[in-house]
């Protein structure tokens, strides 16, 4: 059985059609990625999923519950950490987390709601109050509710939005964890970097189409074969590129540059012997196959993340 099954599903609003004709299952135990630009339709897709937006056409289940016909079953498996930061200014830590788990029928739940906040690191905010909190700190509380009933499967829109390197390394530490024990875990991120180092497969979405649907080894070969990056290091910081480059620009920072090239068209050669004609001294190159950044810009054409 599927952790998540859609098919065929439609979603419009007066102006837009949001998803079109969306086929997708992920598989029990899997670490998927759904990625895409802003406006792609995956904040909608995941909305219906945890059924809290009404679709047009098709049909959407979970673990084999049927998201309209079996919501309470539904909302039980399924655990959804929001990219918008939404609290309650009248609790504490730990009471927002008692709550959460009375919504699930959970009355003795204290020893999960403890390990919760001490692997998210809440522990010393347990009686904080919510508005008390910085919004990393209310962040990991909404992360914390969304795991508060166990469910089988994880949604993740944008969870490390706005939070500093430490958090991201401890909430990615324990989510590997959910997922060696069994969770299904659904990702979306803007970093492009999390999805190539944790998802099995992925899906990316575009104007409310999936243009992708592979699995992370499979789309980087897609790749491969077009371009590479070339990482080019000068003696001295340069200025302005020469305007030949400037198209191939990925980074400049100091004396670093990043270029992205088409390994069919673009000379690497003639990229050098354009940066020495500006004076530039290189001392180190290096060169490599396209990530998934290069793959998500090539199907969706530039969009951002």
């Amino acid at each position: 059985m599927s952790a998540i099954s859609i098919t065929g599903l439609h979603k419009h609003y007066p102006r837009v059609h949001a998803l079109k004709n969306i086929d997708l299952t992920i598989e029990r135990g899997e670490f998927f990625g759904l990625l895409g630009p802003n406006g792609a339709g995956k904040s909608t897709l995941i909305s219906i999923v945890a059924g809290l937006t009404r679709f047009d056409e098709g049909s959407v289940t979970v673990l084999g519950h049927d998201v309209l016909t079996a919501y309470r079953q539904t909302r039980r498996l399924i655990g959804v950490v929001p990219q918008e930061l939404t609290f309650d200014p009248f609790f504490n830590v730990r009471e927002v987390l008692r709550i959460q788990s009375g919504y699930f029928g959970l009355r003795d739940n204290d020893a999960w709601i403890d390990e919760l906040m001490q692997a998210l690191m809440l522990t010393g905010k347990a009686d904080a109050n919510m508005r008390a909190l910085s919004g990393g700190m209310k962040r990991r509380v909404m992360i914390a509710q969304a795991l508060v009933h166990k469910p089988d499967v994880v949604v993740l829109d944008e969870p490390t939005a706005g939070v500093d390197v430490e958090l991201r390394k401890q909430l990615w530490t324990f989510i590997r964890r959910l997922h060696r024990e069994g969770h299904t875990i659904v990702l979306t991120t803007h970093y492009l970097e999390e999805a190539e180092a944790l998802c099995e497969r992925i899906a990316i979405l575009n104007r409310g189409e999936i243009v992708a649907l592979d699995t992370k080894r499979a789309l980087l070969a897609r790749g491969i074969g077009h371009t590479r990056r070339v990482c080019i290091t000068t003696a001295e910081p340069l200025g302005p590129l020469p305007e030949s480059l400037a198209p191939k620009l990925r980074r400049q920072e100091g004396n670093q540059i990043e270029l992205q090239l088409d390994k069919n068209t673009d000379s690497v050669m003639a990229v050098l012997d354009d940066l020495r004609a500006r004076g530039a001294v290189i001392t180190d190159l290096s060169m490599e196959g396209a990530d998934l950044e290069d793959v998500f810009v090539e199907l969706t054409h530039g969009g951002s993340a």
